[in-house]
């Protein structure tokens, strides 16, 4: 006797139902053929074009790829596509599980609706609970304006999950199209955010509000591009002129970070040798404080092969934050760059370093930070922004962090910026110098200026005696010595030993634990 009730018809079979299945299943994917050919005009890829791209080849698992919206009114009943305008899933990227959420801008322009949230939120809540980098790939034009307020109630529950999973697994935006309004914020909570030109933006209030409310006549790209927010707001931390060229690096930062903050990042074999000389040095980096250099250059021929990838190249440049590998161990590397502003800290160099510090303690990554430093920015536009507020968050970060620190002088560390960038007084585990170095309140000549000021007023010849002064000041308080007499500098080194020195001091630092007072968390400087 049957156990079931046959509602199919006697030419039904499960071959059927599975056919059925697939049809299903190719017509979500391939979408409206008109949809994709104007995706395409665009420039843009689709959803599952760019899911291809980024994870390892057939490894992607859809999750939910069959929910529809349940939403009436406004014409929203009669339209009921499969999958509701999102793709959700995981796969692997270099043998590793990531979870992925692209969203599909031929399905009512990518914008968030109820189930189109519920499908985000289901696979922020796996990446979580299985401990594995999350990517998403934006390309929506914000709230569904049809469904009202459950719309905005679903980014309030990206928003929970962004901020409860940061620290926990690695978060990385990739803005492929529009992201306007309360939308943006959800990058702006994640680890590292990408930006392709020309078709990506963000802002919170578009061009038609601008010029509404101030007059200001202004085009989307001018307003939130790539390009804009890569080099002046900060928000992107890279931007690409191509989707491929964009999902090709931001599959090389996951393979340089841990699947969470239970695990030390990946570590890969190295062809380069641990010992070897770093002879170059001598001749990138000039005996004269006042003279600039790349310091991307000097980490290059530090760190292995020369590889590094380096996060806000156009922001902030007097500051390189970058993840290398020595000895096939991944660090991040802070570092003053004294070819842009003599590699000053200033107010976004400040935030710029700090944010990354968090980043590299939240996840294991020991730091290397590399001293050549002036003093912070003077001015009155610095103070009135609150560089004091601001410069303080960098102070804070690397006073908080308990990864292993080691800072390196190459010459000048004048001032409270030589404390900030991670001096030993602040915690750093090792610090070490070259014999170029100058470590003191502030540079010879202003220090003398300043101590001997009356003395050189009242001379016959005030310039012989400025410098005589200046040359004593040199000569007692910052010579390369003077730190390391008073235990402020646990080594001076020979800069072509920089790079066989820092794989021993990490290797030391490996097993390195510090606990933090007990607290629910601290109150840094906003």
């Amino acid at each position: 006797m049957p156990t079931t009730q046959d509602t199919t018809g006697p030419a039904d079979t499960v071959q059927d139902r599975v056919d059925a299945l697939r049809a299903l299943r190719h017509a979500a994917r391939e979408g409206d053929s008109e949809a994709t050919r104007r995706q395409h005009d665009r420039g843009k890829l689709t959803a599952h074009e760019r899911i291809a791209l980024l994870l390892d080849k057939g490894s992607f698992t859809e999750v939910e790829g069959l929910r529809r919206h349940r939403a009436t009114g406004f014409g929203l009943e009669r339209r009921k596509p499969a999958g509701d305008g999102v793709v959700t899933g995981w796969g692997t990227v270099h043998g590793r599980t990531v979870f992925v959420y692209a969203h599909d801008f031929r399905v009512f322009g990518g914008a968030l609706g109820e189930a189109h949230a519920a499908k985000i939120h289901k696979v922020m809540d796996l990446a979580e609970a299985a401990g594995a980098p999350l990517v998403s790939l934006n390309d929506g034009a914000g709230a569904r304006i049809q469904e009202g307020v459950t719309a905005l109630a679903g980014y309030g529950g990206i928003f929970r999950r962004n901020t409860r999973a940061s620290g926990v697994i690695p978060q990385i935006s990739v803005m492929l199209g529009p992201c306007a309004g309360g939308a943006a914020y959800s990058p702006a909570l994640t680890d590292f955010v990408f930006m392709v030109r020309g078709t990506a933006q963000m802002f919170i209030t578009g061009p038609g509000v601008v010029r509404a409310v101030t007059g200001e006549e202004i085009t989307q790209n001018a307003l939130g591009g790539a390009d804009v927010h890569a080099t002046a707001s900060g928000v992107a931390h890279l931007a690409y002129d191509t989707e491929e060229e964009c999902l090709e690096d931001v599959r090389h930062l996951l393979s340089l970070l841990p699947s969470n903050n239970r695990e030390m990042p990946p570590v890969e074999h190295c062809g380069d040798p641990a010992e070897r000389p770093n002879d170059r040095l001598l001749d990138l980096v000039p005996a004269q404080a006042g003279q600039a250099y790349d310091m991307r250059a000097v980490i290059e021929e530090i760190v292995d092969d020369g590889d590094h990838f380096e996060v806000h190249p156009g922001w902030a440049p007097n500051l390189v934050c970058t993840l290398a590998r020595l000895d096939g161990h991944v660090v991040g590397v802070v570092a003053n760059n004294p070819s842009a502003s003599a590699g000053v800290l200033d107010i976004e160099a400040s935030e710029k370093g700090a944010r990354f510090v968090q980043f590299c303690d939240a996840f294991s990554i020991p730091l290397v930070t590399l001293v050549d430093v002036p003093g912070f920015l003077p001015g009155v536009a610095q103070e009135h922004n609150g560089i004091i507020r601001r410069g303080a968050k960098l102070l804070y970060a690397y006073c908080n962090a308990t990864v292993p620190r080691i800072s390196l002088v190459l010459r000048k560390a004048y001032g409270g910026a030589y404390i900030v960038m991670d001096s030993r007084s602040i915690g750093a585990d090792l610090a070490l110098a070259w014999p170029t170095n100058e470590i003191a309140v502030m540079g010879a000549e202003g220090a003398a200026n300043v101590v001997f000021r009356r003395e050189i007023k009242d001379a016959e010849d005030p310039g012989a005696l400025r410098e005589r002064r200046i040359a004593e000041y040199q000569e007692q308080l910052m010579h390369p010595y003077y730190a390391a007499e008073r235990g402020l500098v646990d080594d001076v080194i020979d800069p072509r030993e920089t790079r066989s020195v820092l794989i021993r001091s990490l290797e030391m630092l490996r097993a390195k634990h510090a606990d933090l007072p007990a607290r629910k968390h601290g109150n840094p400087p906003q």
